[in-house]
């Protein structure tokens, strides 16, 4: 069965990271998408259980969707000279 999370919408400004999914009961498989609406790149990190750290750069006006086998956290940092808009969705499942 998959649940999906609700839509949520980042504006982060200038070296700003926040954590947007967190499983610390050992990791959960997810989907997780990323809308990048700003003008500057922003960063999806990746942490997932017994794996490095992952970090997807998600070009201005693009998007991105993985997925992700034992997600523990989800989070954006925005690395550019500029704020970074748009929105991040997670679904979970165990697929």
């Amino acid at each position: 069965m998959a649940i999906l999370l609700p839509q949520q919408f980042f504006n982060l400004a200038p070296s700003v990271g926040k954590s947007y999914y967190e499983n610390l009961a050992g990791g959960i498989n997810a989907a997780v998408t990323v809308n990048n609406g700003s003008a500057f790149p922003v960063d999806l990190v990746i942490y997932r259980v017994n794996a490095p750290v992952v970090t997807y750069t998600i070009p201005a006006l693009n998007s991105l969707t993985l997925s992700v086998k034992a997600l523990l956290v989800a989070a954006l940092l925005s690395t550019a000279a500029g704020a970074v808009f748009g929105t991040i969705e997670i679904a979970t499942s165990d697929f």
